[in-house]
């Protein structure tokens, strides 16, 4: 496996944010010049923290089912408001980009996943890449910082009223002026430049409620963007990979057998033939 770290800085951090990569590694008899699909996963934590939970374990599952993981342990509140936690998945995504040769990753298949608010970060980057303006802050072409597809779990996706109000309180900071709630209010910005998306969630997440990716998932519909949702009946918000290897507290509370299935179901997604470039 290769293991790498790369600083990601960008305008507005007062410094770099950590991108850490779970790489193939394989011999080159074996590899013979194949291009690995890139993820990169933004862990959940209401915009607060990056969880460890939808770190480490995230990626080792996916690089076991032949993707190069990249970790984004982006900045967040109080210390970064938005737009740098976006600005900061831009720039990470370029950034697997620039170094493909040297990781051997297919730059034509470079997908954003994310957990929570880390889902509301992911679908900024998928939805507003082209209109926000953000390659211009980061001195990059518009094709650079878009994702390929993007995974979404259990995202906060509104700012009305199934809003997860911490999350959005956090990313926007106290008593801003300059930025209407609104403006985050992702399904409310879905065009025809949105990239392709697999969602999933819980009809019971008592703390980001499922109508986050109803929404979106109706305005994807509505502009004609493919996506494929998974709505499973039981279990918690927070779940991560929704077994043994996340369920930290070792009281079963996060295992749920019905959703463990969701990262064979994304990797089947992104490695459709669709895809391949």
């Amino acid at each position: 496996m290769q293991y790498r770290r790369f600083s990601v800085r960008v305008p507005g951090a007062g410094s770099p944010c950590t991108l850490t990569l779970y790489g193939q590694d394989l011999e080159e008899p074996i590899r013979e010049g194949r291009r690995s699909p890139a993820l990169l996963v933004c862990p959940g934590g209401a915009y607060m923290y990056t969880s460890p939970r939808e770190a480490e374990p995230v990626a080792l599952v996916f690089l076991a089912r032949g993707f190069n993981v990249f970790v984004l342990r982006y900045h967040c509140a109080p210390e970064a408001r938005w737009p740098v936690p976006q600005l900061e998945a831009a720039e990470a995504i370029r950034t697997i980009r620039s170094h493909a040769d040297e990781t051997m990753t297919d730059p034509g298949r470079v997908f954003i996943c994310g957990f929570s608010a880390g889902g509301h970060l992911a679908a900024s980057v998928g939805i507003l890449w082209k209109s926000a303006g953000w390659a211009y802050a980061l001195k990059a072409a518009d094709e650079e910082i878009r994702p390929t597809g993007m995974v979404l779990c259990y995202p906060v996706i509104t700012a009305g009223e199934k809003a997860h109000r911490g999350s959005i309180d956090n990313l926007l900071g106290p008593g801003r002026k300059d930025i209407s709630p609104l403006s985050v209010s992702l399904e409310k910005h879905v065009g025809p430049d949105c990239v392709p998306a697999f969602i999933w969630h819980t009809r019971t997440d008592g703390s980001v409620p499922v109508e986050n990716s109803l929404y979106l998932a109706a305005a994807l519909a509505e502009n004609g963007i493919p996506f494929e949702m998974h709505v499973f009946p039981h279990g918690g918000h927070g779940l991560s990979l929704a077994n043994t290897l996340t369920d930290s507290a070792g009281d079963g509370v996060m295992i749920a057998a019905d959703c463990a299935v969701w990262p064979q179901m994304a990797a089947d997604w992104m490695l459709e033939e669709k895809w391949r470039s």
